[in-house]
């Protein structure tokens, strides 16, 4: 489940208005007019007709993306995020490299996932084993799901091998992992938020920051997240927006966000389902008016994690196709592959 709200109103906690758009049926096509002309002529004319109409029309519509096949490596796919990610890689066609990393002990070193076997090692070992893999999968890109203390050193290890990447984990020195990235001329595709309509809403908010700065200069921010107990960072996504945020004017710390990790606060203060209380994402972003009169809501709830997989492996799909292109530019964003338009 994915919803988005803003309001502005005069009283805070107001619900904002959602205005629903009906839709015109389509009218049935009219039947061609003919008077004198024979019957065959008639048909080849309508013939004639209806492949111009079609060829023009399929001139408009951009061509399907080719079918894309080619090796990945989940790091690791023993956490939900990485499993899921495995899970809908296989469902796209993509070949899942039976070779995982993880500090998380598992019977006889293995899981399995699709019907695939995947030998887990310790991430101690990535640096002897990772080369080998390389020379058996060519084509190889890693994916990236880790926890937030390893994403730098994953990066270096990544940067050194020559391994183009997808780095899904949030933490870790940004700065640092962007300027290896650089240094290294590496393709990689970088992004706090894999889900591809929450990216949209952050790019929407970078477009409002960069051209009204200072709208809400005065405004109160208030700011609460619920995710499950195991994230324990403040969400990359949740940092993304309080920037924009900060660039409008408003005056907010980081530490002032409010991370509700409990269970139970989760279901009776936030409405998080039962069933997601293990996967889920919902944030809040409450402005006020420095008189208290006007109020902005943002909101954005994502239940399961289907939405950042699938996001995921669009990224990998389209960081691959940059490669095979020998494309200039090698640093991206879940941005750049929202522009490029060629998601499933």
């Amino acid at each position: 489940m994915l919803s988005a709200t803003i309001a502005a109103h005069p009283a805070a906690g107001a619900a904002a208005l959602l205005r629903r758009h009906s839709v015109r049926p389509r009218q049935p096509p009219r039947a061609s007019i003919g008077t004198a002309a024979p019957r065959r002529r008639m048909a080849a004319a309508r013939l004639s007709v209806t492949n111009a109409v079609a060829s023009q029309a399929l001139e408009g519509v951009p061509a399907a993306p080719p079918k894309l096949s080619f090796p990945i490596l989940i790091n690791s796919c023993t956490g939900k995020m990485g499993k899921a990610v495995a899970e809908a890689a296989v469902s796209a066609g993509l070949q899942l490299v039976p070779v995982s990393f993880s500090a998380m002990e598992v019977p006889d070193g293995k899981v399995e996932i699709c019907n695939r076997e995947i030998r887990i090692h310790d991430p101690s070992e990535s640096e002897q084993i990772l080369p080998s893999i390389v020379k058996d999968y060519p084509d190889l890109i890693v994916i990236d799901y880790t926890v937030p203390d390893a994403v730098n050193a994953n990066a270096e290890l990544y940067c050194k091998l020559g391994l183009p990447f997808v780095m899904g984990t949030t933490g870790g020195n940004r700065q640092l992992l962007h300027k290896t990235v650089q240094d290294a001329n590496i393709y990689a595709v970088i992004s706090p938020q894999m889900g591809k309509q929450v990216v949209a809403f952050l790019a929407a908010m970078e477009i409002m920051s960069e051209q009204f700065p200072g709208a809400f200069s005065g405004y109160k921010l208030e700011v609460m997240e619920s995710h499950q107990a195991s994230k324990l960072d403040v969400s990359g996504t949740a940092k993304a927006v309080i920037s924009c945020f900060q660039k409008l004017g408003v005056s907010f710390d980081m530490n002032e966000v409010k991370l509700v990790r409990d269970p139970e606060e989760q279901v009776t203060l936030v409405g998080v389902p039962e069933e997601h209380l293990s996967g889920h994402a919902f944030h809040m972003y409450h402005l006020t008016s420095p008189d208290g009169t006007v109020s902005f809501e943002f909101q954005h709830n994502v239940c399961g994690r289907s939405i950042y997989a699938e996001g995921t492996v669009d990224a990998a799909m389209f960081l691959y196709t940059k490669i095979q292109s020998g494309a200039s530019k090698k640093l991206y964003d879940m941005i750049d592959v929202l522009r490029e338009g060629n998601m499933r």
